[in-house]
């Protein structure tokens, strides 16, 4: 994380870039957990000023680029002026959206899933290549999921680790994640998953209220493209909400359900992401396990009930 006063540090970037006296400024608590996050404003300009460490520049660079894309299908969102490196910062400056955030709202929660929906189904459609979380082509819109020991980075090869890592040895079983019989029944789901064809296309990664803001005329704005990836559509973005629903964290089932309709999910969808999501809590469990043993609980009881919600 970047050290030293946020809010003077977004002021000289703001002033730096837009080449003009800051008037007023502040910092926005509690709604940006990755970023520093603080509005600048001047005599003719206000502006949002997201920072963070130098590491965070190629996750602003792939921001930009999928605002620029969403925002040429019809989702609306604020306008990225500049992104750069200063010292040991990364930043990126923003228009200011005037609205409240979506977790704020006056307006129904259940409309603003909708059009959440409605905004997935347009954004799934926006032409890419590859998979994974990396922008490594923006001409093309080519992304890239890095390698590791047995995967390729592929979809294939990350499917592939994980139905190889289903052993009689498996840390999972010891865990008591699955079971011996579950894990047999789980390689066959994995198995099936290579044959199947899926469509590949852009997710937002974390679609939630607080990365909406809402207008004084009810639009909805859609924010905050940093977990964005390649990935099966419209699996990849399902999931995410079914992981929050299992944490009770949102959206409910009245809200789900609204997101559902407003995109236009078919069952065998719903289906399929229920079957991804097991794949997925079983792969960032075995990231924890071999690289951060201290989130291990926390993972194994989320795979668990993913599991559970699947095979019961």
């Amino acid at each position: 994380m970047i050290t030293g006063s946020a809010v003077k540090r977004a002021e000289r970037f703001a002033s730096d870039f837009l080449l003009e006296q800051v008037k007023t400024s502040y910092q926005i608590i509690d709604k940006g957990i990755v970023n520093q996050v603080c509005v600048v404003e001047t005599e003719n300009c206000k502006v949002v000023v997201r920072m963070n460490d130098i590491g965070s520049y190629s996750s602003y660079f792939k921001e930009r680029w999928c605002i620029e894309q969403s925002a040429a299908v019809g989702i609306p969102g604020p306008e990225v002026l500049s992104i750069g490196i200063t010292d040991d910062t990364a930043y990126m400056i923003q228009t200011f959206v005037d609205g409240e955030n979506g977790l704020d709202s006056s307006v129904p929660k259940s409309s603003i899933w909708r059009q959440l929906g409605e905004y997935a189904k347009r954004f799934h459609s926006i032409q890419v290549k590859g998979y994974g979380e990396n922008l490594i082509d923006p001409v093309h819109g080519e992304f890239q999921s890095p390698p590791h020991a047995g995967s390729d980075g592929s979809w294939l090869g990350y499917v592939q680790y994980n139905i190889n890592s289903l052993t009689e040895l498996d840390p999972l079983i010891g865990l008591g994640v699955i079971s011996p019989v579950e894990s047999q029944r789980v390689r066959k789901l994995f198995g099936n998953m290579k044959e199947r064809t899926y469509r590949f296309g852009l997710i937002h990664g974390d679609i939630s209220l607080k990365n909406t803001i809402v207008t004084q005329a009810g639009q909805v704005m859609l924010i905050d493209w940093g977990c964005a990836e390649v990935s099966t559509v419209p699996h990849g973005d399902i999931i995410y909400l079914m992981q929050r629903y299992i944490h009770s964290e949102g959206p409910n089932s009245e809200e789900f359900e609204a997101f559902i309709d407003g995109y236009g999910i078919s069952e065998k969808d719903l289906d399929d992401s229920r079957h991804i999501l097991i794949l997925r809590s079983f792969d960032k469990l075995r990231w924890a396990i071999y690289r951060s043993p201290d989130l291990i609980e926390p993972y194994a009881a989320y795979a668990k009930k993913a599991v559970k919600m699947i095979m019961d």
